[in-house]
Protein backbone atom coordinates (compact mmCIF):
# COMPACT_ATOMS: atom_id res chain seq x y z
CA UNK A 1 0.00 0.00 0.00
CA UNK A 2 3.25 2.10 0.54
CA UNK A 3 3.95 2.89 -2.97
CA UNK A 4 7.04 5.38 -4.13
CA UNK A 5 5.22 8.35 -6.91
CA UNK A 6 8.31 9.49 -9.03
CA UNK A 7 7.52 11.71 -12.56
CA UNK A 8 9.82 13.76 -14.26
CA UNK A 9 8.69 16.08 -17.36
CA UNK A 10 10.85 17.63 -19.76
CA UNK A 11 8.47 17.74 -22.59
CA UNK A 12 5.00 19.00 -22.86
CA UNK A 13 0.96 18.09 -23.41
CA UNK A 14 1.91 14.69 -22.58
CA UNK A 15 -0.54 13.31 -19.58
CA UNK A 16 2.10 11.52 -16.82
CA UNK A 17 0.85 8.67 -15.00
CA UNK A 18 1.99 9.33 -10.86
CA UNK A 19 0.45 6.85 -9.26
CA UNK A 20 -2.04 3.40 -8.88
CA UNK A 21 -3.03 1.70 -6.13
CA UNK A 22 -6.67 -0.12 -4.84
CA UNK A 23 -7.64 3.29 -3.55
CA UNK A 24 -6.05 6.02 -5.47
CA UNK A 25 -5.13 6.89 -9.36
CA UNK A 26 -3.39 10.24 -9.96
CA UNK A 27 -1.79 11.73 -13.18
CA UNK A 28 -0.75 15.20 -14.27
CA UNK A 29 -0.58 17.26 -17.46
CA UNK A 30 0.96 20.89 -17.70
CA UNK A 31 -1.68 23.59 -18.36
CA UNK A 32 0.22 25.13 -21.29
CA UNK A 33 2.83 23.48 -24.38
CA UNK A 34 5.53 25.21 -22.90
CA UNK A 35 8.57 22.29 -22.06
CA UNK A 36 9.21 22.15 -18.11
CA UNK A 37 12.18 20.67 -16.42
CA UNK A 38 9.88 19.20 -13.03
CA UNK A 39 10.27 16.20 -10.95
CA UNK A 40 8.16 15.36 -8.03
CA UNK A 41 8.20 12.29 -5.53
CA UNK A 42 5.18 11.34 -3.35
CA UNK A 43 4.60 8.05 -0.75
CA UNK A 44 2.30 6.72 0.02
CA UNK A 45 -0.28 6.29 -3.28
CA UNK A 46 -3.26 5.54 -1.07
CA UNK A 47 -5.76 7.73 1.06
CA UNK A 48 -6.94 4.76 3.23
CA UNK A 49 -5.33 5.79 6.76
CA UNK A 50 -2.78 8.61 5.62
CA UNK A 51 -2.91 11.27 7.44
CA UNK A 52 0.76 13.04 6.21
CA UNK A 53 1.73 12.15 2.40
CA UNK A 54 5.79 13.17 1.99
CA UNK A 55 6.23 14.89 -1.41
CA UNK A 56 9.24 16.27 -2.76
CA UNK A 57 9.96 18.63 -6.03
CA UNK A 58 12.52 19.61 -8.38
CA UNK A 59 11.84 22.47 -10.46
CA UNK A 60 14.15 24.44 -12.39
CA UNK A 61 11.78 27.91 -13.01
CA UNK A 62 12.12 29.57 -16.43
CA UNK A 63 12.05 33.20 -14.48
CA UNK A 64 13.92 34.34 -11.14
CA UNK A 65 11.39 33.71 -8.07
CA UNK A 66 10.88 37.16 -6.33
CA UNK A 67 7.30 36.95 -5.88
CA UNK A 68 4.94 33.47 -6.05
CA UNK A 69 1.57 33.25 -5.00
CA UNK A 70 0.27 29.88 -5.21
CA UNK A 71 -3.43 29.02 -6.78
CA UNK A 72 -5.29 26.13 -6.13
CA UNK A 73 -8.72 25.25 -7.53
CA UNK A 74 -10.28 21.83 -7.55
CA UNK A 75 -13.18 20.35 -8.95
CA UNK A 76 -14.96 17.31 -7.34
CA UNK A 77 -17.30 15.37 -9.57
CA UNK A 78 -17.46 18.42 -11.99
CA UNK A 79 -18.39 21.39 -8.95
CA UNK A 80 -15.94 23.29 -8.34
CA UNK A 81 -15.17 22.25 -4.57
CA UNK A 82 -11.90 24.63 -3.44
CA UNK A 83 -10.41 28.13 -4.08
CA UNK A 84 -7.71 28.68 -2.35
CA UNK A 85 -4.32 31.37 -2.48
CA UNK A 86 -0.91 30.88 -0.80
CA UNK A 87 1.52 33.56 -1.32
CA UNK A 88 4.56 32.27 -0.42
CA UNK A 89 7.08 34.65 -1.89
CA UNK A 90 6.50 38.69 -1.69
CA UNK A 91 10.38 39.85 -1.62
CA UNK A 92 10.70 40.73 1.93
CA UNK A 93 11.37 38.74 4.49
CA UNK A 94 10.44 35.20 2.99
CA UNK A 95 10.76 31.93 4.94
CA UNK A 96 10.20 29.53 1.79
CA UNK A 97 13.26 27.59 0.16
CA UNK A 98 11.64 28.62 -2.99
CA UNK A 99 11.87 32.58 -2.96
CA UNK A 100 14.93 34.11 -4.44
CA UNK A 101 15.68 30.94 -6.74
CA UNK A 102 17.18 32.88 -9.72
CA UNK A 103 16.35 31.31 -13.69
CA UNK A 104 17.99 28.31 -14.26
CA UNK A 105 18.36 27.00 -10.66
CA UNK A 106 17.28 23.88 -9.73
CA UNK A 107 14.66 24.43 -6.79
CA UNK A 108 14.77 20.68 -4.14
CA UNK A 109 11.92 21.26 -1.94
CA UNK A 110 11.05 18.45 0.42
CA UNK A 111 7.47 18.74 2.19
CA UNK A 112 4.61 17.06 3.86
CA UNK A 113 1.42 17.01 2.79
CA UNK A 114 -1.35 16.68 5.23
CA UNK A 115 -4.16 14.94 4.33
CA UNK A 116 -5.67 14.66 7.48
CA UNK A 117 -7.73 17.85 7.77
CA UNK A 118 -9.78 16.86 4.53
CA UNK A 119 -11.65 13.53 3.65
CA UNK A 120 -11.70 12.61 0.31
CA UNK A 121 -15.16 10.98 -0.95
CA UNK A 122 -15.03 8.43 -3.87
CA UNK A 123 -15.21 10.08 -6.91
CA UNK A 124 -13.21 12.22 -9.92
CA UNK A 125 -10.99 15.23 -8.99
CA UNK A 126 -9.18 18.06 -10.85
CA UNK A 127 -6.46 19.88 -9.44
CA UNK A 128 -5.66 22.94 -11.15
CA UNK A 129 -1.87 24.35 -9.46
CA UNK A 130 -0.57 27.54 -10.55
CA UNK A 131 2.41 29.76 -9.38
CA UNK A 132 1.78 33.41 -10.84
CA UNK A 133 5.21 35.89 -9.96
CA UNK A 134 3.15 38.48 -10.05
CA UNK A 135 -0.10 40.07 -7.86
CA UNK A 136 -2.27 40.64 -10.69
CA UNK A 137 -1.96 36.53 -11.88
CA UNK A 138 -1.59 37.57 -15.26
CA UNK A 139 2.92 36.58 -15.48
CA UNK A 140 1.89 33.05 -14.48
CA UNK A 141 5.25 30.78 -13.58
CA UNK A 142 3.91 27.33 -13.69
CA UNK A 143 0.62 25.47 -14.39
CA UNK A 144 -0.25 22.11 -13.24
CA UNK A 145 -3.68 19.87 -13.73
CA UNK A 146 -4.07 16.88 -11.49
CA UNK A 147 -6.52 14.42 -12.03
CA UNK A 148 -7.14 11.90 -9.37
CA UNK A 149 -10.04 9.47 -8.80
CA UNK A 150 -10.33 8.36 -5.39
CA UNK A 151 -12.04 4.61 -5.79
CA UNK A 152 -13.12 4.10 -2.00
CA UNK A 153 -14.45 5.85 0.52
CA UNK A 154 -12.93 6.73 3.43
CA UNK A 155 -15.77 6.96 5.82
Amino acid sequence: MFGLVFFALFTSGVSELLCMSSDLEMSYTFCDSTDHAFMFNLTPCSIMNTSVWKGTLSWIPRSDITFLEIVFNVWYDGAKALHWKQLLCSGADDEYSVCETLKGETLVEEFDIKGSRTSFPKGNYNVIVQGFSDDSETNRVICLNFTMIVKEDVF
